[in-house]
């Protein structure tokens, strides 16, 4: 079980100022994390790895030449266009 003095000891390290109250929720929040951990470190490790059900297995399809759109029906749906190309929003 994680207490208070944990929680600010990790706050500490991290360089984190916490409340008295935030230490309390944090311990609170934790505990049941770190139990749901000790769960996971109760399964068996032994095991063989996992297989499908389904034997799947990746398609491709022959990369063959075909006819393209033209630059009007490539642009047909584009939601804003300039000086015949494709505008979009700056993200930087």
């Amino acid at each position: 079980m994680i207490t208070t003095s944990d929680i600010e000891h990790i706050s500490w390290l991290a360089h984190v100022r916490l409340t008295d109250s935030e230490l309390e929720e944090y311990s609170e929040k934790m505990n049941p994390i770190l139990e749901y951990f000790s769960t996971l470190d109760e399964v068996e490790e032994d095991v063989d790895a996992a297989h499908h059900v389904l034997d799947l297995y990746n398609v491709w399809r022959d990369d063959v030449p075909s006819e393209m759109l033209s630059q009007k029906e490539a642009l047909s749906n584009a939601k804003e266009i300039k000086d015949g190309h494709f505008k979009a929003a700056r993200i930087l």
